[in-house]
């Protein structure tokens, strides 16, 4: 019999990272088939026509702040808020090709020459604001001169002679000759900020924008101011700009909620996209663009202030396609309740909530007032998906129309976890348990102890308790909880509960990453060897035959476990699954795991030949 295996899948990507007033930097390959976003401490390179076709680089220990495909599209240049810079191949992506370390601060921006040989890096160091390097070694091709603040953008003229930019707080754009790159003049017709500059795709011309709303052209060879316009048509900063491949057009994206597109030779607006209608919307504010080269369908991707990726197409009044996600850590997964394992639904430490289609990986963000804070715990039942947040509040879902039904439910305390079964739901707090029936509360029940996690089986109800126990309590039909038994689980507080789906058995695990597995009739202890997590339980699931449990850990690791007498020391490890920890963890169709982290990421895994 062949060895029991895990693999992975497929990714479903998180967002870019944003921040509002600050640039978010996308780049396409010259293909036009691949876009790459830094995002938490990896970067993400996904498909443009098939976003859930995405690759996570993690060879970064600090968050990611830029990423830069090379001209010829093999390597990828990004680099951190610790000044670092990687160099890797998105084709081998788990091997890191040169590591540099640029300046004492943050990277903001990165270029590439026409040979995809030298690179230059800029960002924010203490005195120091970035150098040219060459790609295969690091070493020193020309140092960052002639600024006096952070340096938000750098553009490399793609053909010889050489020549390269920078731009930053300091208001001034700093032309260099190269290389090796020297300081040849530099030019303060911005006022305030200047945000981002780019070189058309020939190099005869350089662009800049910036907070004074004005664009700004210069000669590409010699760095000479040659005409500025636009002033009044973008009403708030100017934070990117992106060439078409042909050099006769560029699109802007501001924080005024716009994305224009320019006819450079008239210099006037050809087409604008408004996004968060015509009132002041924050998270629409547009932070970053890219044209990608190499299409024949004009496409443009501009990403907003929660991280969604826009495709813009020219002629057309909308956006063709918005890819959601997280931007933020993913605090909490569940499978849909029709049992198909067709769906998941995913909460963020942001108070987001968004469906997946586990089939094409593609993420919608759920409809109407959502929560405002860490999402505690997502119990899905009947056709809807409750879920309960650190704003105190619980809120019910219509899964099929993927919206927010209209009440809002009030806790009395912060929520631990929340577990549903017949028409009631329970909601695990810090004073006690709270029994709903619809938006109805039916039981309050004080307990005195703080639950550490709640699970729900029929009319039983399975609670984390003081002194490292599982307190297991019987709801009468109107959710009055009366305390059955005790468990004791001998090595840490117990932090996750799961009920096996025919309620038949309770998997508990605790604080140091002991998994006890208990006989629900008998409370009889039937496994107590699945102990390979070396931090915090965070999320079990039981697969529908209930002979194998997955379960994922803030030691970023997840494990699949036979109940199986003779297989209990045997178990199927995936080391590393997510950068930062495991936080949630189901069973999907074909008998796959789905995984959510602190990446911000979901993870589909590909378990085979179970014992």
């Amino acid at each position: 019999m062949a060895a029991p295996s895990i693999t992975l899948e497929r990714i479903l990507g998180a967002l870019p990272v944003t921040a509002r007033a600050q640039p978010t930097k996308l780049s396409a390959d010259s293909k036009g088939q691949r876009i790459a976003y830094p995002s938490g401490k990896s970067i993400f390179v996904r498909s443009i026509d098939d976003p859930s076709d995405c690759k996570e680089y993690t060879g970064h220990t600090a968050s990611t702040t830029v990423a830069r495909f090379a001209p010829n599209g093999f390597k990828v240049a990004s680099g951190d808020a610790t000044g670092m810079l990687k160099i890797w191949e998105p084709e081998s992506i788990d091997t890191t090709r040169g590591d540099y370390g640029i300046i004492s601060g943050r990277l903001n921006d990165i270029a590439w020459d026409g040979d995809s040989q030298r690179i230059a890096v800029v960002g924010d160091g203490r005195g120091k604001f970035g150098k040219f390097i060459t790609a295969d070694s690091g070493n020193s091709v020309g140092e960052i001169m002639g600024h006096s603040e952070a340096v938000n953008a750098v553009a490399m003229k793609p053909q010889r002679p050489f020549r390269a930019a920078t731009v930053g707080d300091d208001g001034q754009l700093v032309f260099y000759h190269g290389a090796p790159y020297k300081y040849l003049s530099k030019s303060s017709n911005h006022k305030g900020y200047v945000y981002d500059t780019a070189y058309s795709p020939d190099g005869s011309i350089l662009v800049s924008v910036g907070s004074d709303k004005v664009i700004r052209l210069y000669d590409g060879k010699t760095g000479e101011p040659t005409r500025e316009f636009g002033e009044g048509e973008h009403t708030g900063t100017i934070l990117a700009v992106s060439w078409s491949q042909d050099g006769k057009k560029f699109v802007t994206a501001s924080a005024d909620q716009t994305v224009k597109l320019w006819d450079v030779e008239a210099g006037t607006v050809l087409q604008s996209w408004r996004f968060g209608g015509e009132g002041v919307s924050i998270p629409d504010q547009q932070l970053g663009v890219v044209f990608p080269h190499g299409r024949t369908d004009g496409l443009i991707i501009s990403v907003n202030l929660q991280g969604h990726l826009s495709y813009l197409v020219e002629g057309k009044p909308d956006p063709i396609k918005v890819v959601y996600g997280h931007g933020k850590s993913i605090t909490a997964l569940s499978a849909g309740s029709d049992g198909k394992g067709s769906d998941l639904w995913s909460g963020g430490i942001d108070g987001s909530v968004c469906h997946w289609d586990v089939k094409s990986g593609l993420a919608t963000q759920v409809d109407g007032q959502g929560h405002t804070n860490h999402v505690a715990q997502i119990a899905n039942i009947s056709g809807k998906a409750i879920t309960t947040a650190w704003d105190d509040t619980v809120k019910i879902i219509d899964e099929s129309a993927k919206t927010f039904l209209g009440t809002t439910i009030q806790l009395p305390a912060q929520p631990k976890g929340v577990g549903a079964a017949g028409d009631l739901f329970y909601v695990a707090t810090q004073s006690g348990v709270a029994v709903y029936s619809g938006d109805n509360l039916v039981n309050e029940q004080p307990l005195n102890y703080t639950p550490g996690a709640i699970a729900v089986s029929g009319s039983f109800v399975a609670i984390g308790a003081d002194q490292n126990s599982v307190r297991i309590y019987e709801a009468d039909p109107s959710g009055k909880l009366s305390e059955v038994k005790a468990l004791s689980n001998p090595s840490g507080a117990i932090t996750a509960l799961a009920f096996s789906k025919d309620g038949s058995h309770l998997a508990a695990g605790n604080s140091i990453g002991k998994i006890y597995v208990y006989k629900s009739d008998t409370s009889e202890l039937v496994a107590d060897r699945w102990s390979a997590h070396t931090a915090r339980v965070t999320a079990i699931a039981w697969d529908d035959s209930g002979k194998y449990a997955a379960s994922g850990s803030l030691d970023t690791n997840v494990f699949v476990w036979c109940l199986e007498k003779k297989f209990h020391g045997k178990r199927i490890k995936v080391p590393n699954a997510h950068k930062e920890g495991v936080t949630g963890i189901a069973w999907v169709e074909g008998g796959k795991v789905a995984s959510a982290g602190l990446n911000a990421a979901i993870k589909i895994w590909n378990v085979q030949n179970l014992p």
